[in-house]
C-alpha cells in the first residue's frame, strides 16, 4: 500500500519539490552560518549534508517520475496544449541544468567542512559564499522552470 502511494504521480511531484526546498534551506542554513563565520562544525555539516540530501533525492525522485510519467504521459498533454514551448524550451533547460545541482551541493560539503581560519587562508571564503548564493538561486530557478511545465500541463489539459 505505501508503495502504491508512494509511487503515485501527485505524491511523488511533492516529494521532489519538498526534498529540493529540503536543500535550498539547507544551503541558506550553510549561507547564514558562513556568513556568521560559525565555528560551530556541527551545524555547518549538518546543514551542508542535508543540502547533498535534499537535492540527491529530488534528482532521485524526479528521474524516476520523469520516466514514469512526465515521458509517457506529462510530456504528450503539454505538446498538445496551448504551451507546447513549455517543454521544449523550459524542460529541455530543466533537464541540463538539473545536472549540475548535485555536483556543486557535493563541492560545497567539501569545502566547507574546511575551518573558518583555513578557508580564509586558502582565499575560499568568498568563492564558497558565492557558490553557494549561486546554487541557491539555480535550484529556485529550476523550480520555476518546474512551475512553467506543471502550468503547461495544466493548461494541455484544459485545451484538448
Amino acid at each position: 500500500m505505501i508503495g502504491f502511494i508512494l509511487q503515485s504521480k501527485p505524491v511523488l511531484v511533492g516529494l521532489h519539490l519538498g526534498s529540493a526546498i529540503l536543500g535550498i534551506d539547507a544551503l541558506l542554513w550553510l549561507l547564514g552560518e558562513m556568513i556568521g563565520r560559525s565555528a560551530h562544525k556541527g551545524r555547518i555539516l549538518v546543514s551542508a549534508l542535508l543540502g547533498v540530501l535534499g537535492f540527491a533525492a529530488s534528482w532521485l525522485i524526479g528521474g524516476y517520475y520523469y520516466i514514469k510519467f512526465y515521458g509517457p504521459v506529462v510530456k504528450p498533454i503539454i505538446k498538445a496544449g496551448s504551451a507546447p514551448w513549455a517543454h521544449a524550451i523550459a524542460m529541455e533547460a530543466k533537464e541540463h541544468i538539473f545536472l549540475f545541482i548535485l555536483p556543486l551541493a557535493v563541492t560545497i560539503l567539501f569545502v566547507s567542512l574546511l575551518d573558518q581560519q583555513k578557508l580564509e587562508l586558502a582565499g575560499l571564503r568568498k568563492p564558497l559564499l558565492i557558490l553557494i548564493g549561486l546554487t541557491t538561486a539555480i535550484a529556485l530557478g529550476l523550480g520555476l522552470l518546474g512551475f512553467i511545465i506543471s502550468s503547461a500541463a495544466r493548461w494541455g489539459i484544459i485545451t484538448l
